[in-house]
């Protein structure tokens, strides 16, 4: 097993150092400059003037010279200053975002599990019922909705409405002198509905997955043997059928962490939470090049041990694969 583990890990690296390139490519065509955006709303800026912030960004030089360069720092863990006015280290600001974005989809992940896999499995032991054709109801709107729309009708509803929920942010304003219970229950609050929401379309095609390959196992002719010998039907299904139903859920598990990343710029712009994805749209406005890569990069680094987790998982379910 730790040899499969370590065979991963290496293949992460040069996984890693094409999506960089690629990125750093990609970036570089979209239009605009970091000095443009600069001196655009000074009528007083000179030639001169945008040819001395190219120098300081580093942006006179060819393309590749300032991949290098940035490849270099890399290697040391520093991801270089942001060309925001600030020019604070991208490291700070990304310290300060990702915890809440990190949270957050690991609440989404979780809930989707805990949902899911549940909703499937009953799903395909009771297949045609009333609870099946209600869950394939429901996996076609979580797939037809749009999920921004349905977080401004969930805002309205329970945040506006209903009072009931808070529709912005991650923590009240009187936060600092609540009880630490309170304290708890407020974070919780102001995160109910971006986690339900960012789990909303995950959950209904996971669950989708769940029922399709669980009712393949149940159809196997070890899970009939299993029934001919007189075991609990409990017993058959979640110690004998589930875990063999598990494999391709797992992966297609690993393969969602991409989309649950990516779906936080959105969340985070609706619900004005302060997280990695409102910094990385912030940044792609203000053509931020240390802060969109630095983003890039942790965020593929994320995904690629999202997939090394789903991996070892499968793994863990299949011994044929960590023994071959």
């Amino acid at each position: 097993m730790a040899r499969y583990i370590v065979k991963r890990l290496l293949l992460m690296i040069p996984i890693l150092l094409g999506i960089t390139i690629i990125s750093f490519g990609v970036m570089q065509l979209a239009p605009g400059k970091p000095t443009d955006l600069a001196t655009a709303e000074n009528p007083k800026a000179t030639p001169q003037a945008k040819e001395r912030l190219t120098k300081l960004y580093g942006l006179d030089k060819p393309l590749h010279i300032q991949y290098y360069n940035w490849l270099k720092r890399i290697a040391r863990f520093d991801f270089g200053e942001s060309f925001s006015p600030d020019r604070r280290p991208v490291s700070d600001k990304i310290k300060e975002t990702i915890p809440i974005t990190i949270g957050i989809n690991l609440l989404s992940i979780l809930l989707i599990i805990i949902v899911a896999i549940p909703i499937g499995v009953f799903s395909a032991t009771h297949q045609d019922s009333l609870f099946d054709k209600a869950s394939t109801v429901f996996v076609f709107v979580g797939f037809a909705v749009p999920t921004f729309w349905l977080a401004l009708l969930m805002m309205r509803l329970f945040g506006i409405e209903l009072g009931w929920l808070p529709i912005s942010g991650v923590k009240s304003i009187m936060h600092d002198s609540m009880s630490t219970p309170a304290k708890i229950w407020d974070v919780a609050r102001h995160l109910i509905m971006p986690v339900a929401l960012s789990a909303f379309g995950g959950l209904a095609g996971l669950s989708r997955y769940m029922r399709s390959t669980m009712l393949e196992v149940i159809r196997q002719d070890y899970i009939v043997t299993a029934r001919a010998k007189g075991l609990p039907e409990r017993v058959v299904i979640y110690k004998h059928g589930l875990r063999n139903a598990l494999m391709p859920v797992i992966t297609i598990l690993g393969l969602s962490v991409p989309g649950l990343i990516g779906g936080s710029v959105i969340f985070e712009s609706i619900f004005s939470i302060y997280g990695m994805g409102r910094l990385f749209y912030s940044s792609v406005m203000a053509r931020d090049y240390p802060v969109i890569m630095g983003i890039l990069v942790i965020g593929a680094v994320l995904t690629l041990l999202g997939n090394l987790l789903a991996d070892i998982s499968y793994a863990v379910v299949d011994p044929r694969i960590r023994k071959g």
